[in-house]
């Protein structure tokens, strides 16, 4: 019997990226949908879709399918899963396959179902939902198989995952709503309350990659910056540098190492001194912000690394976790096929 086909998607709040058994990651971009609500139809999807932030009109309303961990549309999540599936032409592909979607901690089980419902609508024979955090572990070199406590952290757009794994899946975790969405959102109330402008989110995240950092870095540079003067209302042009924003971005990223001291707390014993030796993997893209495992690690008193591919941590660990799905389920067809033949003896 053919191996069935293996897809799987990384259903985060920042992107969202689609991966094919044989042809690799072939789908990533911003998590994004843009409708017109005259006509209630998808317009764009992607970075399309990003590019119109800030530039709509009356007809044109750009959203998030998932905000902080949670479906906020489940219609638009639809939309957006069959526009991408559309654009890449796999319809073939998708017929029978075998598809796992990793996903924040925190859906409920009502929007695991609607999830696997969707999977299943457009031809898969099996639809699988495992947390990020696990597959950003696995995809971050950890063996989580091992009789071993690890400690992940994954940092994304919407919210911070924080969990402890052993023998092969999830001990204990936590999440918060503060990630990259909540630092660039921070950033902008800054630069209109130092500098008296208004600028959009797409600019604050802008600054926050180009010039945003924990702890000071060599070479550091300043930004010209163009916004709306909040006293004239015109355009107006601004240099803000690094120092300015780095202690703003800090009094968020201590709300991320509040939530790993809670977890860390509650960590049975045995699985906490594995921890103190293994240290803390860093995953998600808040974790590229300058000095961030330094100051992790100076904040824990732990052992820090970030993960090699922090931004494809997760995807990276559904392919590893494709031959594990497998083994599933062909322990669950010998099972299926014993007491078949149990009942037959009867």
């Amino acid at each position: 019997m053919k191996k069935p086909q293996f897809v799987s998607m990384d259903l985060g709040t920042s992107y969202t990226l689609v991966y094919i058994e044989g042809q690799g990651v072939v789908y990533n971009e911003p998590a994004i949908v843009a409708y017109n609500t005259r006509e209630q139809r998808i317009v764009a999807v992607g970075t399309d879709a990003y590019n119109m932030i800030g530039k709509g009109n009356r007809t044109l309303k750009v959203i998030r399918p998932m905000m902080n961990g949670v479906i906020t549309d489940i219609k638009a999540t639809l939309g957006q899963l069959r526009h991408i599936f559309n654009k890449l032409r796999i319809d073939k592909q998708l017929q029978g396959c075998v598809m796992l979607l990793a996903c924040p901690s925190k859906i409920t089980a009502l929007e695991k179902r609607a999830l696997e419902k969707i999977g299943l609508s457009f031809g898969a024979s099996r639809v699988f939902i495992e947390e990020e955090a696990k597959m950003a572990a696995l995809g971050g070199g950890i063996n989580i198989d091992a009789p071993k406590g690890s400690l992940i952290v994954d940092m994304g757009g919407g919210t911070s995952d924080v969990a402890v794994i052993a023998s092969g899946d999830i001990v204990l975790s936590d999440s918060i709503q503060v990630a990259g969405n909540v630092l660039n959102e921070e950033v902008l109330k800054l630069i209109r309350s130092e500098h008296g402008l208004e600028i959009g989110i797409k600019t604050a995240e802008a600054i926050k990659i180009k010039i945003g950092s924990i702890g000071r870095y060599n070479d550091e540079n300043s930004l010209k910056v163009h916004g709306r003067d909040l006293v004239s209302g015109l355009p107006r042009e601004i240099i803000v540098y690094p120092d300015e924003i780095r202690d703003t971005l800090r009094a968020v990223v201590v709300k991320i190492i509040d939530l790993v001291v809670t977890v860390l707390e509650k960590t049975p014993p045995e699985l906490a001194g594995d921890i103190y030796t293994s240290g803390i993997l860093l995953c998600g893209g808040t974790a590229l912000l300058k000095g961030m495992d330094k100051y992790f690690s100076e904040s824990l008193g732990l052992p820090v690394r970030i993960a090699q591919q922090p931004l494809l941590a997760v995807i990276n660990g559904t392919k590893k976790y494709q031959s594990y799905l497998l083994d599933l389920m062909k322990r669950e067809k010998e099972l299926k096929a014993l007491k078949n033949d149990e009942t037959l003896k009867l």
